[in-house]
C-alpha cells in the first residue's frame, strides 16, 4: 500500500501573467490540454483530504489517481482553470495565502491578481477543496515560534470564517518546512500538508511531507505525459534540487545565526 501518486502543483493560469508570477504559470491553452491528457489516459483526479484520509485509512486508491493542486490563490484559477476542471469533472485543491486574497484581509504582497472571496466560494461548490498556504506568505522555518503560529492559525481561522468548514489541508509557501514548521501546521489543526520535492508522493513520506512536481510555463504536453506516468522526474528536476539543496544550507545558517543572537541577549 505504497502507490506512488504525481500531485501536480500549479500557480497562476494566464495569458499574461505579472513578471514575478510568470514562471510558474501556465497558459489557459496548456491547462485545458493537460487536463484533456489526464482524462485520455484515465486518471482519477483527488483532492488532497481524500488521498491523505484514504492513506490513513490503509483503503484502496482508484485507478490511477492524480491529485491537482494550485498555491497562492491567483484569479485564473477561476477564470481559465476552473471551466476545465468543470469540462471534466475534476476536483482540484487550491491552497490560498489569506493575506494575499482581495478583500477584508488583503495586506499586500500579491505577485498577481488574486482570487476574492467570492470566487473562492464559486470554486468550492465546484468541487474544489481549499486547504491553508499560511497568511501572509513567508518562509515559515525563518520565523520565530510566535510568528509562526500566527501565520499558520489566522489563515485557518479566515478559511473557516468565510467559508463555515475548517480546512484540513496546507501547503508550505515556497515548499521551505522543517520539523518544527511541520509540527506547527499539525498543532493548527491541519491534518496533512504538501511540500514540493519534485517527486511522486508516497504514503512513506508522512502526511505532513508529501511532495509534488512543479508544473511550469515551460512545461511542454510530452514533459507533462512524462510527470503524471512518473517518467524521468528526477533528470528533469536535477538543477531544481541542485538549487534546493543550496537554499536549505543558506536557511540553516540563517537559523543558527538567530539562535546565537538570541543568546547572547
Amino acid at each position: 500500500m505504497n502507490e506512488a501518486v504525481p500531485i501536480l502543483m500549479y500557480h497562476a493560469v494566464g495569458h499574461r501573467p505579472a513578471e514575478a508570477a510568470y514562471g510558474l504559470s501556465v497558459s489557459p491553452e496548456a491547462f485545458a490540454e493537460q487536463m484533456e491528457l489526464l482524462s485520455e489516459h484515465g486518471f482519477t483526479p483527488l483532492t488532497t483530504a481524500e488521498l491523505a484520509g484514504t492513506w490513513r485509512r490503509s483503503g484502496p486508491l482508484p485507478a490511477r489517481p492524480v491529485l491537482i493542486t494550485f498555491d497562492d490563490g491567483y484569479e485564473g484559477v477561476h477564470r481559465h482553470a476552473l471551466p476545465a476542471l468543470v469540462k471534466h469533472g475534476f476536483p482540484s485543491t487550491l491552497f490560498v495565502s489569506t493575506g494575499w486574497l482581495r478583500g477584508p484581509y488583503d495586506e499586500g504582497g500579491a505577485l498577481d491578481t488574486m482570487l476574492d472571496w467570492g470566487q473562492v466560494r464559486e470554486l468550492v461548490g465546484a468541487g474544489t477543496e481549499i486547504g491553508g498556504h499560511s497568511h501572509s506568505h513567508p518562509q515559515l522555518d525563518q520565523l520565530d515560534d510566535e510568528r509562526l503560529w500566527y501565520e499558520t492559525v489566522r489563515c485557518r481561522e479566515i478559511l473557516t470564517e468565510e467559508l463555515g468548514e475548517r480546512p484540513v489541508s496546507f501547503a508550505y509557501p515556497y515548499g521551505y518546512s522543517d520539523r518544527r514548521v511541520r509540527q506547527a501546521v499539525r498543532r493548527a489543526g491541519y491534518a496533512q500538508s504538501l511540500a514540493v520535492g519534485n517527486a511522486l508522493a508516497e504514503r512513506r513520506q508522512g502526511p505532513y511531507a508529501l511532495r509534488r512536481v512543479t508544473v511550469r510555463r515551460s512545461t511542454g504536453i510530452e514533459e507533462f505525459e512524462r510527470l503524471v506516468e512518473g517518467r524521468s522526474i528526477a533528470r528533469n528536476f536535477a538543477r531544481d534540487r541542485v538549487l534546493t539543496q543550496g537554499y536549505a544550507l543558506v536557511r540553516r545558517t540563517r537559523q543558527a545565526r538567530r539562535k546565537v543572537s538570541r543568546i547572547r541577549v
